[in-house]
């Protein structure tokens, strides 16, 4: 498995949003099955207007290609503000049936004006290291 295919970076209006993944082998059963995945993702401010995420949208699929979306108010109870330069780290969870998937979606973002767009979160894949043996 190539550690690219773990990891996403992609720009939107000067926001930039990258993941990465890992396998979290202490909360997963693989007899039940289930598999849990952390993600650690980072919200850059690259432009020069103050901009606050407001919603979060994920398309999860597990290997069978079932997809779930979640779709809700910021992230780990946050709707962070972002001035220019600056960036928000967070880390969060991902359960799956199966040994593999993918996690992609957007961000909705408003700036202070009121202008608002989707920021692309770029696919990534969550791996369980026997997965690839």
């Amino acid at each position: 498995m190539l550690w690219s295919s773990l990891m996403s970076n992609a720009s939107t209006n000067q926001i930039r949003v990258q993941v990465v993944s890992r396998y979290v082998p202490e909360r997963s059963d693989p007899l039940k099955p289930s598999y849990f995945f952390a993600y650690r993702v980072t919200v850059s401010n690259e432009g020069d207007r103050p901009v606050r995420l407001v919603s979060r949208h994920w398309k999860i699929r597990d290997a069978y290609g079932r997809l779930e979306e979640v779709r809700g108010p910021g992230v780990v109870g946050k709707q962070p503000r972002l001035t220019p330069g600056e960036s928000f780290e967070y880390t969060s969870y991902c359960p799956l049936p199966t040994e593999f998937g993918s996690m992609e979606g957007s961000y909705y973002m408003v700036y202070d004006e009121g202008d608002g767009f989707e920021a692309t979160i770029a696919r990534f894949q969550l791996v369980a290291p026997q997965a690839v043996n």
